[in-house]
C-alpha cells in the first residue's frame, strides 16, 4: 500500500497539472471501489484550486467548498492524459478538464476509494477526526511521541504505525526508521528512554524526508503521474533484505511477523 512519501509524490505531481483546471465531464466506469462511489458528476463545472494531502488520503479543494478525498488503496494510481488517450486496463474513473487533458484513475485491486466532503467538516469526517500530527509537521515531536508511547506495553512498531499517534507511517518507514534509531522494533513502547525517542523522532522525520524526496519506493504497482518509479527502495537498509548482510555492522538481516505484517530488523544494531 502507499505510504506517505508515495501519496505525497502523486499530490506534488498532480498539484501543477490540476490547480486552477475546470473540469469538463466525468465518467464513471463503475459505480463502486472498495466502497460505493459519491455522485463525481456533481463536479462538472468545478474548478480545482488546491491538491493536498492528509496522511494517506489526498484531497482536491473544489470550487464551493466542496472536497474530494481519494484514498489509493494498494493499487491505485492517477494519471494525467490527452482526452484522446483510450481507457486503459482497470481505468474506473475519468475527469476531463477544460485544457484537453484528463484525469485518470486506474486501480486493479479496487481497494481505493473516495468520498465527496464539505470542506468546513473535514476534520469531523470519521476518516480524520482521530488522526494524529503529520509526522513533517512541528506538531509531531519528542514529547507528543513520548505522550503516544507512555504505559504502554505495545511493540514501539505497532505504535508508531498507529494513526492516532502519527500519520503516514506505514511498514516500509517504521522499519527503516527503527533501524536508523537504534531500536528494536519488538521493544515495548512504555521501555524506551525519553533519550532514545529523541533520535527515534529525527529518524522519522528524516526518513520521511529522504524518501520523498526520492519519489517514493517502488514496491508493487506504486509510480508517480509520470509513469515513472520512487527510487528510495535503493535506500532500504533492512526493509525486505532478510538473510542479507547489515551494511552497518555485517550481521543477517532478520524477518519477524508482528501484527501480521513483516518486519525486517538487524539483531547487531538494534536493541
Amino acid at each position: 500500500m502507499p505510504e506517505l512519501p508515495e501519496v505525497e509524490t502523486v499530490r506534488s505531481g498532480l498539484e501543477p497539472l490540476l490547480v486552477g483546471r475546470r473540469i469538463e465531464c466525468v465518467v464513471c466506469h463503475r459505480s463502486s471501489l472498495r466502497y460505493p462511489l459519491p455522485e463525481l458528476t456533481a463536479l462538472t463545472g468545478k474548478k480545482v484550486q488546491k491538491v493536498r494531502r492528509r496522511a494517506k488520503y489526498l484531497l482536491f479543494d473544489l470550487e464551493g467548498g466542496q472536497v474530494l478525498v481519494w484514498h489509493l488503496g494498494m493499487t491505485g494510481q492517477f494519471h494525467v492524459l490527452s482526452q484522446q488517450v483510450e481507457a486503459g486496463a482497470h481505468e474506473h474513473v475519468r475527469f476531463d478538464l477544460a485544457d484537453g487533458q484528463s484525469l485518470r484513475y486506474r486501480d486493479t485491486r479496487r481497494f481505493g476509494y473516495a468520498g465527496l466532503l464539505n470542506g468546513t467538516e473535514l476534520g469531523q469526517h470519521p476518516w480524520f477526526a482521530k488522526l494524529g500530527p503529520e509526522p513533517l509537521s512541528e506538531d509531531f515531536n519528542v514529547d507528543h511521541l513520548s505522550v503516544g508511547c507512555s504505559g504502554r506495553k505495545a511493540p514501539i512498531k505497532s505504535v508508531i504505525m498507529d494513526a492516532a499517534v502519527v500519520v503516514g507511517m506505514g511498514n516500509i518507514y517504521a522499519s527503516e526508521s527503527l533501524f536508523r534509531a537504534g531500536i528494536h522494533p519488538a521493544r515495548a513502547a512504555k521501555r524506551i528512554s525519553h533519550k532514545r525517542l529523541v533520535v527515534l523522532t529525527e529518524m522519522i522525520k528524516q526518513i520521511l524526508a529522504e524518501a520523498i524526496e526520492a519519489g517514493g519506493s517502488s514496491i508493487s504497482d506504486f509510480v508517480h503521474t509520470d509513469g515513472k518509479p520512487g527510487y528510495f527502495s535503493h535506500a532500504f537498509r533492512v526493509y525486505g533484505r532478510q538473510g542479507e548482510i547489515c551494511l552497518s555492522c555485517g550481521k543477517a538481516i532478520k524477518r519477524m511477523i508482528q501484527c501480521g505484517r513483516s518486519t525486517f530488523y538487524c539483531s547487531g544494531c538494534q536493541h
